[in-house]
């Protein structure tokens, strides 16, 4: 009994401290009181929930390190290649709208210029993108640079793996990066044979005891590929075989990807470089990374990385407000609808202006507790005549959003609290008319293969939806 007397008072002493450390924090007031109620509520687990994910680590010293270290890399990066930044004649002439509050925050919060010497193709599926990404893998002459949050031991990621060994043992000078947690089956099996033909594998953030807590939470979420510094990747699509629609349960796999030719890789680049000086120590600042590109197009492109590195959380500033700068539409793809208090500010108040609001979210889960939590948020959105569809095909994993029929970004950043404020992500931001129309050709398509939720029938739903709707909110600050 004094045993259990002392082991009491030890956890109660430990659920105090961290409550204390949790307010000192100064979070977001609805995260700050979930992380409390968790520790209350369930306070064995409570406190192993947030030793292992709950830290903030935005400000420690991990991360301002690599802060540092970003900005002595892209500086000297912009000195070689700085007339690219030069879009003021430009930008004046042709961004009188939502575009123009655009272009400036994303220079300034994400130190991310706007590029218009650009192409650009959209890739509609798994069996697009993988079938563009080897094609460019195969006929690579200098350099390939990989970054995934998720590669799996499977057919496709056979195919990438000799792929990739194929042009290192041609003298190519090839990177891969990929995440610890997303790539956490990846064995020596599958790495082994990459590192002996010569290329160079890192791994993102390990997890090990007994820093297993500090380092969970913060994942690199991107997915990049740039081939000679002339053609660049980003989207939602990470190497599986579920992206080719192989998983039983959730079948075809709808998701977006983004081929970039010309200078918008530039920028692509330097985010590869960055993730590469931060888990090799590597500097790589050779001016053939940044190849001359020659004419490509006149699109328009900023890509905009963020993370808990980066003092402003800038693809939440982007998102919020390409939305409340919205004139006419705001249509959305994304598999996880957990916005924070100021997003979902914004897209009620578009909704209620009389702007054709649509968000577009899969019918099935591939994360039960996150599809609940993203259903709880339906009645007040529909409410303020937000449309919401929830696709029928199969799976949608995209990430997008268009407003007013020149803005489009295709990215990795789902509208969730962990994409935008914990996550490391890329998103690239495509100011243009045509591109605009085709992918909002492609997302009425998707309506079409989608269901319309109507507030009179979201009402009607089972008492056992509501409560499993109301539970997973509760912890949606901390998903």
């Amino acid at each position: 009994m004094v045993y259990l007397g002392i082991l009491i008072g030890i956890f109660i002493i430990t659920v105090i401290a961290l409550s204390v450390i949790i307010l000192l924090e100064n979070r977001n007031p609805t995260r700050t009181m979930a992380w409390i109620l968790v520790l209350i509520f369930l306070p064995v687990a409570g406190i192993f929930l947030y030793l292992y994910i709950g830290q903030n680590h935005r400000k420690k010293k991990t991360f301002i390190k690599k802060r540092k270290q970003d900005y002595r890399v892209l500086k000297r990066l912009l000195e070689t290649q700085i007339t690219f930044t030069q879009f003021g004649k430009f930008f004046k002439k042709n961004f009188n709208d939502g575009r123009a509050k655009m272009v400036p925050l994303i220079l300034k919060a994400g130190d991310s210029p706007i590029t218009f010497n650009n192409e650009v193709k959209i890739l509609n599926n798994g069996a697009q993108s993988f079938t563009e990404m080897l094609k460019a893998i195969e006929n690579a002459k200098d350099h390939i640079h990989m970054e995934f949050f998720i590669i799996k031991d499977s057919e496709i990621g056979r195919k990438f793996q000799r792929a990739l060994i194929q042009k290192a043992k041609e003298g190519l000078e090839v990177r891969l990066i990929y995440d610890a947690v997303g790539s956490w089956k990846l064995t020596e099996d599958y790495l082994s044979p990459m590192r002996d033909a010569g290329i160079q594998v890192e791994e993102f953030l390990p997890v090990t005891l007994p820093f297993f807590g500090s380092r969970l939470n913060y994942r690199n979420h991107r997915k990049i590929l740039v081939v000679d510094g002339k053609i660049g990747f980003t989207g939602g699509i990470n190497i599986g075989d579920e992206y080719l629609g192989k998983d039983k349960e959730l079948g075809f796999w709808r998701d977006t990807h983004v081929k970039i030719f010309g200078e918008a890789n530039y920028v692509l680049q330097t985010i590869f470089l960055k993730d590469w000086y931060f888990v090799s120590s590597e500097e790589l600042d050779d001016p053939r990374y940044f190849p001359r590109q020659g004419y490509q197009g006149e699109i328009g492109i900023q890509i905009l990385s963020s993370g808990p590195d980066m003092f402003w959380q800038t693809i939440q500033h982007a998102y919020f407000t390409a939305i409340t700068a919205a004139r006419k539409s705001v249509y959305i793809t994304t598999p996880y609808l957990i916005p924070d208090e100021g997003i979902l500010m914004a897209l009620k108040s578009a909704g209620l202006r009389g702007v054709d609001v649509r968000i577009l979210l899969p019918s099935v889960a591939d994360h039960r507790t996150v599809f609940w939590a993203s259903k709880s948020h339906f009645k007040e959105l529909l409410e303020a005549g937000v449309k919401i569809y929830q696709y029928q095909k199969g799976f949608i994993h995209s990430k997008i959003i268009m407003t007013d029929d020149n803005v489009t970004s295709i990215g990795t950043a789902n509208f969730d609290i962990r994409s935008l404020e914990l996550n490391f992500e890329v998103n690239a931001f495509i100011y243009d008319e045509k591109i605009t129309q085709r992918v909002k050709g492609d997302y009425f398509e998707d309506l079409r293969q989608s269901k319309r939720i109507y507030l009179e029938e979201y009402e009607k739903r089972a008492i056992s939806s509501r409560l499993k709707e109301s539970v997973a909110r509760l912890f949606s600050p901390i998903l």
